[in-house]
């Protein structure tokens, strides 16, 4: 098998810390995810992070610094770009004549530092650096060199000459805005900002005096800064140009991505305008390629809905449904669904609006309505390819409901979103659309419902005493003693919030033979979601819930607000 990571590989080898059968699993995984090899071998528990930093320092004779515990001579952070800097997870520790030096969190490879000897003008020697002391000195040195409004504040107004019409005037002008230094370095700053936050969304949104600037973190809007309003044409010239938008057209929406290196990290990030009664707004989602693909076994499921759903999975036919609304993990769960089916043996093709992240395996295809590129023409073409598994992005219409089902019904695994509240009423979805009862009943292998909830932060979580009875009451529980509950206090580690990360609720109902019977016969929701969670066969999104809360992971409040009343 092809190795990609020269340093690391000859690291493991030579320190028969790992078997080969080892190896190969690390590195399949970082071909197929695309996550940084030294981060694999961390989190599926072959090397803890000293291990690895010992036999680097070992291998290389390179000794460990933490740069956090020492200041930087100002002089010498300027010998290397912020840019390269993240992009390379390195920091410049101290400059000589001759050498600069450097801390990184793996050695470089020889390419790399041929780049930086030419860009600095000297020799490059390396210590050795966790990657978290090393991010924490670039926003250090960085970052908080100066606060947006002071980048804002250095503005200069450009003069644009030569032009032939007001037109051009206006593209120009706004192009020129969007190259000024302070707007681009504004625009950077927010979004390292977001990232280091691990923020999920950049919200800028124009108001009467300025724009605001929010990062959706664990699923909540948080405000960050304040731009003035005067830099508001520069700001979002700034990112419709990156995003590839038409610059003039701010009269109408428009979509569009774009990607970048940072942190060591490749991010994509997919971006909408809208037009407000007070400028553009701006959403960009951002989309982390390494996050997103994370294993379905450690997505936080409960053991129950996760059996149902690995069983699931493992038919060769049939339809299963993840439903749930806008942000509740739904692509996340699919692309670890297909990514765990991703195998030389199986042809898997996607159809997605738009496709959020390439994997290398998979088929995947961008429908583009305006062409007439929709997700029904497209599933009437693929299926002449022969595919064992498809994906659609989301069930939106008779026709490709209609089509996705009669797909699963001769012979392919179908997967799909649809917006419900809960499993159940994945049924009455299906039947409104038109589809009838019974190839409803015989595609559909399961429903899932979904939604993610904030984790209570694990260093400041404490017991919560004397919880109201009328909330006991409410949850269905019983009195008693024994019960525990926690919250987080509050602490600079959660930003004051009390949780950190998230994780996910599942509802997972089997479609079985006494289910389908149910639906063919019209047996109400009511009746079948009553039946299901009597005979066991159903732990809906608020029982799930109270299990995580039992258990610490999150809090009661959390899963008020994220679940319906049962």
């Amino acid at each position: 098998m092809a190795r990609p990571n020269i340093n690391l590989t000859k690291i493991l080898i030579d320190s028969n810390k790992l078997s080969e059968e080892e190896l190969d699993r690390a590195f399949d995984i970082e071909k197929k995810t695309g996550k940084k090899l030294k981060n694999i071998l961390i989190e599926e528990g072959f090397l803890t992070e000293d291990e690895l930093l010992s036999l680097i320092s070992y291998l290389f004779f390179m000794p460990y610094f933490d740069p956090v515990k020492f200041k930087i001579d100002p002089e010498v952070i300027d010998s290397i770009s912020e840019d390269t800097a993240r992009r390379f997870n390195l920091f410049p520790l101290y400059k000589s004549e001759d050498s600069l030096l450097i801390a990184v969190s793996e050695p470089l490879d020889i390419f790399t530092l041929d780049n930086l000897r030419l860009s600095v003008g000297c020799e490059i020697k390396q210590v050795l650096s966790r990657e978290k002391r090393i991010l924490e000195s670039i926003t250090a040195y960085y970052t908080e060199v100066q606060t947006l409004p002071e980048i804002l504040e250095t503005e200069e107004s450009l003069e644009i000459i030569g032009l032939k019409n007001e037109a051009d005037l206006e593209s120009i002008d706004l192009i020129e805005e969007s190259k000024k230094q302070p707007i681009v370095k504004a625009v950077s700053l927010i979004l390292n900002e977001a990232i280091e936050r691990k923020a999920s969304d950049i919200h800028l949104e124009p108001t009467e005096e300025d724009l605001k600037v929010r990062y959706r973190i664990d699923g909540i809007l948080r405000e960050a800064h304040s731009i003035p309003k005067k830099s508001l044409r520069g700001v979002s010239a700034r990112i419709k140009l990156i995003s590839n938008l038409n610059i003039t057209k701010s009269y109408l929406p428009q979509d569009g991505r774009f990607h970048m290196v940072t942190q060591g990290k490749e991010i994509d990030f997919r971006v909408s305008s809208l037009p407000t009664i007070f400028g553009e707004k701006f959403v960009l989602r951002i989309l982390d390629k390494a996050g997103a693909l994370v294993k379905l076994e450690e997505l936080g499921y409960s053991p129950q809905p996760l059996g149902l759903l690995m069983e699931a999975i493992a038919k060769d036919h049939g339809m299963i449904l993840i439903t749930g609304p806008t942000g509740s993990g739904k692509s996340t769960t699919l692309y670890s669904i297909l990514s765990k089916l991703n195998t030389v043996d199986r042809h898997i093709i996607t159809v997605e609006e738009p496709v959020e992240y390439q994997i290398e395996g998979l088929t995947q295809i961008q429908v583009r309505p305006e062409i007439d590129l929709t997700f029904l023409m497209v599933l009437r073409g693929l299926l002449r390819q022969s595919p064992d598994t498809i994906m659609i992005g989301e069930i939106r219409d008779t026709e490709t409901a209609d089509m996705a089902i009669k797909s699963s019904l001769i012979g392919q695994l179908i997967f799909s979103t649809l917006h419900t509240n809960d499993s159940i009423s994945a049924f009455a979805r299906l039947i409104d659309m038109g589809i009838e009862r019974y190839l409803v009943a015989s595609s559909l292998i399961l429903i899932c419902a979904q939604r993610l909830c904030r984790k209570i932060c694990s260093n400041c979580k404490e017991p919560v005493r004397n919880i109201p009875e009328g909330i006991i009451m409410d949850l269905g529980i019983s009195p008693d003693d024994s019960l525990k509950f926690f919250r987080g206090r509050g602490c600079d580690e959660c930003n004051k919030t009390g949780y950190k990360g998230r994780t996910a609720l599942l509802e997972a109902l089997k479609v079985d033979d006494q289910i389908k019977a149910m639906v063919i016969n019209e047996v109400s929701l009511e009746q079948i979601k009553e039946w299901a969670i009597k005979e066991g066969r159903l732990v809906t999104l608020r029982s799930d819930g109270l299990t995580k809360a039992f258990a610490g992971i999150t809090s009661i409040e959390e899963i008020y607000r994220v679940t319906a009343r049962d």
